[in-house]
């Protein structure tokens, strides 16, 4: 499936925090599929949304964001999002789950391809892992059933295990890094059938010895879990304050990759 015109919605995880630009700009995995994309197309065009912004909880994301997407009227979106609800104290599993199949059946009323994403599983390396764990679990088999529909294209990155090896995430352990991005990149592009540029080097990670096993240290503590403890208490978000990177469908450029 070669599409010409894509939109993402989410939170960091689309937004591409983790995959940080020398510029201070973050790129991802959703980037990096709108390249793949482009690159099969050529030399026609592929035009490319991404609304994701980070700290965003299931509800915002669809309330926010996928009017917006749909309104841009591409051929396809990407959706994700719950990974924050999953860290809350308390998880509504029932509405967001109720949320999210809502959100994928209104895109599919519009006729725009959905690509459903779960975010990968970074429990392994924090912190009361496996309580999200179980939540990640649950969710992801409450919409299983989604992936059967025409017009929806599901993709586990929560159960991919290789992706959970220390070498594909970030300091912060929530947060992929380029390689981790550029395996979700790769898990989508071939769920659609589109060749993974070879020159990303994701066959040849993949095929090295797994990282160390991930510790978590005091500085670790308190360079990010207490950070993090902060905001919550006092009901900021690492997304206030934060517009959308790419809000229209532009052009993706193949030069300076």
């Amino acid at each position: 499936m070669l599409f010409h015109s894509y939109a993402a919605i989410g939170d960091s995880f689309t937004e591409g925090v983790g995959d940080e630009l020398p510029d201070g700009s973050v790129r991802g995995w959703a980037d990096f599929v709108a390249l793949g994309l482009a690159k099969e197309a050529s030399p026609e065009a592929v035009r490319y949304a991404n609304l994701a912004i980070r700290g965003r909880k299931l509800g915002p994301i669809v309330d926010e964001q996928l009017e917006a997407a749909i309104a841009l009227k591409p051929e396809v979106i990407s959706f994700n999002g719950g990974g924050n609800d999953m860290l809350r104290p308390r998880m509504p599993e029932e509405l967001v789950a109720q949320r999210f199949r809502q959100a994928v059946h209104r895109i599919r009323d519009e006729g725009i391809h959905v690509l459903m994403l779960s975010g990968a599983n970074p429990t392994e390396h924090l912190p009361l892992g496996r309580v999200f764990d179980a939540r990640g679990v649950r969710l992801t088999q409450a919409l299983y059933d989604l992936a059967s529909l025409d017009g929806v294209t599901f993709v586990d990155n929560f159960a991919d295990r290789g992706l959970r090896d220390i070498r594909y995430w970030s300091a912060d352990k929530l947060h992929l890094n380029s390689l981790g991005h550029a395996r979700v990149a790769s898990n989508v592009l071939t769920a659609l059938g589109v060749p993974v540029p070879e020159e990303w080097g994701v066959a040849e990670v993949a095929a090295a010895p797994p990282g160390p096993k991930s510790r978590n240290t005091a500085v670790y503590y308190r360079e990010y879990v207490l950070p993090w403890i902060g905001r919550r208490l006092t009901g900021r978000s690492s997304g206030d304050g934060r517009a959308a990177k790419r809000p229209t469908l532009e052009p993706v450029t193949l030069d300076g990759e």
